[in-house]
């Protein structure tokens, strides 16, 4: 890694309640930078292993099952405040682990550096980070000393609903305007009234509930699974399986878990209060800003609990209006953060942004479907990637079709050129490569293949194509896709259904046959009962994809003895190895 450059850049970071994010401008323009695992998003999890041994992220949150009273989560909510201050009961004691929320912050920021680090190939130690604007002056300040203790000179701590109208290009309106950022996280919530002219912000009000976010209703969904259980409270499988569900539920109707089925409406239910605690902050902070619902210019959403749709309707109603829902409400804060860290730094670029993409650009993906990389009506110049692997043991290359269009299924949208990546043939998931997508300011997509392993790279330019799409093969893509959007969905369901079925399948029969009699002639029987199920519904010509779902969830919960006892000998097997039993 290179030494660190006196103009390096500074690091924008949006410091969650429930995730992370780290991005930077690059060539002129902002963009979230993704770990070794292709993600952009980093868990806020810390996990204190009896070793002394620290784990951050998502190897934190594989720890939490097994040791929850070491596994830190929501630490946001603790930050800043005295012992029995906050409301908010965790299901751990930091105490006991001899650390505090500043130190919990500051492995967490101390991991998004890294990212950095290893992204952008040089040292980093200059930030941006965004803290809710309702925190005190005690939580700022507590949040630049955990920066600080992670090795980050923070250069300011930016409110989150200015981040979000940064991210939201609010800043590059000419006209007066008023605009609502109503911020619903994983852990707290903030409705702020902002007020821009001339490109300047100033905010009017701002009121909100450090103690309130989708926390909250992880906890009541999971006590419900519990009652409908008849289990005690308190198993942590039970919250990870609310987190699973409530995000199942934005998409889909019904969620099911062991031997029960959730319907939206359930949720919708216990969502009601919860969400009815933001209405209070909202109107007073309408009240504090002099300012009514209608004379607001825009709603816009921030935060991952507003991807629900009960969330959406009740902004509407609220306000309204429809809120702005045009950018990735996970992401808007990091990238108003990284905007902002730009600024400072003076390495972003006055662009006049004039273009957008007409349709989605995207890649086929196992299975024949459409991936999008870049979504349709994204404002260009822009970039963006993902991290993909083998499909299949043994594949030697990876064939990457550039696909442009608004179908679920790769052969319904039109390809725009190829790529092929070789990489070393080795078992399934053993490969990496790494997708980018840069669409210029002139429409012109560049899209760059790496396999990691090799950090081998290959390109391909596509000009004009990307952009300069006739209005009239546009309309007819969009109205295809709302007129198939049914079915197209449904076999996108399916599709995605048989893949993880067929996946299980051959691992069933291989666990049974490596197990033999360590196993009843009833478990096996079980077992085998479940997989045909499978492989009928998969035989049959009418796609269910529900049914296939069900019986492959059914499947794999008959086989976690299966997993157990594989674990159990693999673990045998490695200490006879080493001489200790």
């Amino acid at each position: 890694m290179k030494p660190e450059s006196p103009h390096s850049p500074i690091l924008g970071i949006d410091l969650g309640t429930t995730n992370s994010l780290v991005g930077v401008v690059d060539s002129g323009f902002p963009i979230l930078l993704a770990d070794e695992n292709g993600s952009r998003s980093t868990p806020s999890a810390v996990c204190y292993a009896d070793d002394g041994s620290v784990s951050v992220g998502a190897a934190a949150l594989c720890q939490r099952a097994h040791h929850p009273r070491r596994t830190i989560t929501s630490v946001k909510r603790l930050i800043g405040r005295r012992g029995g201050e906050s409301g908010w009961q965790p299901h751990y004691n930091l105490q006991e682990l001899g650390v505090g929320p500043i130190e919990v912050s500051a492995e967490i920021l101390r991991h998004l550096k890294s990212v950095a680090g290893r992204a952008l190939e040089q040292p980093v130690s200059r930030a941006v980070i965004t803290v809710p604007a309702f925190f005190n002056d005690a939580q700022r300040a507590a949040t630049k000393k955990a920066g600080e203790l992670a090795g980050l000179t923070v250069e300011r701590i930016l409110s989150e609903p200015t981040a979000a109208a940064l991210a939201y290009g609010l800043d590059k309106l000419d006209e007066h305007q008023k605009v609502a950022v109503y911020d619903l996280g994983g852990g707290t919530f903030d409705i702020s009234v902002l007020e821009m002219r001339d490109g300047v912000f100033q905010v009017l009000a701002t009121a909100g509930d450090t103690q309130l976010g989708g926390d909250d209703l992880d906890r009541a969904l999971a006590h419900l699974i519990a009652q409908k259980l008849h289990q005690p409270e308190g198993d942590i499988r039970f919250l990870e399986a609310a987190e699973a569900i409530k995000k199942h539920l934005s998409a889909e109707e019904t969620a099911t878990f062991e031997s029960i089925s959730i319907d939206r409406s359930d949720l919708e239910k216990l969502a009601r209060p919860w969400l009815d605690r933001t209405r209070q902050h909202c109107l007073r902070a309408l009240s504090d800003a002099k300012v009514k619902a209608s004379d607001l210019d825009e709603v816009i959403l921030v935060g991952g609990s507003t991807r629900m749709p009960l969330v959406r309707q009740f902004v509407a109603e609220l306000f309204g209006k429809e809120p702005n829902t045009s950018q990735n409400p996970d992401e808007a804060i990091a990238l108003g953060a990284t905007i902002q860290a730009g600024i400072l730094a003076g390495s972003l670029r006055q662009v006049l942004l004039l273009d957008v993409t007409p349709l989605s650009l995207g890649i086929e993906t196992f299975g024949g479907l459409m991936n999008i990389i870049i979504p349709r009506n994204t404002t260009i110049p822009a970039k963006a990637g993902e991290m993909f692997t083998n499909a299949v043991a043994n594949q030697d290359s990876m064939l990457i079709r550039i696909l442009q269009g608004e179908r679920e299924l790769a052969k319904d949208n039109w390809e725009l050129g190829r790529i092929e990546v070789p990489f070393p043939a080795g078992p399934k998931g053993s490969a990496r490569v790494g997708v980018q997508f840069s669409l210029d300011a002139d429409g012109i997509l560049h899209v760059l293949a790496r396999d990691t392993a090799t950090n081998t790279d290959t390109t391909l330019e596509i000009r004009g194509t990307a952009i300069d799409v006739a209005d009239e093969r546009v309309e007819q893509m969009i109205a295809e896709s709302v007129e198939f959007a049914f079915d197209d969905m449904n076999e996108r369901v399916w599709t995605e259904a048989k893949l993880k079925a067929e996946e299980l399948l051959p691992a069933v029969e291989a666990a049974l046959t490596q197990l033999g009699d360590a196993i009843t002639a009833e478990e096996a029987q079980n077992v085998r009962q479940h997989a045909d199920e499978v492989r009928q519904l998969l035989d049959s010509p009418e796609h269910d994809a529900k049914a296939l779902k069900t019986a492959t969830q059914h499947l794999d919960d008959a086989t976690q003895t299966l997993a157990v006892l594989l674990l159990d000998r693999a673990m045998e097997e490695s200490l006879a190895r080493r001489g200790i039993l």
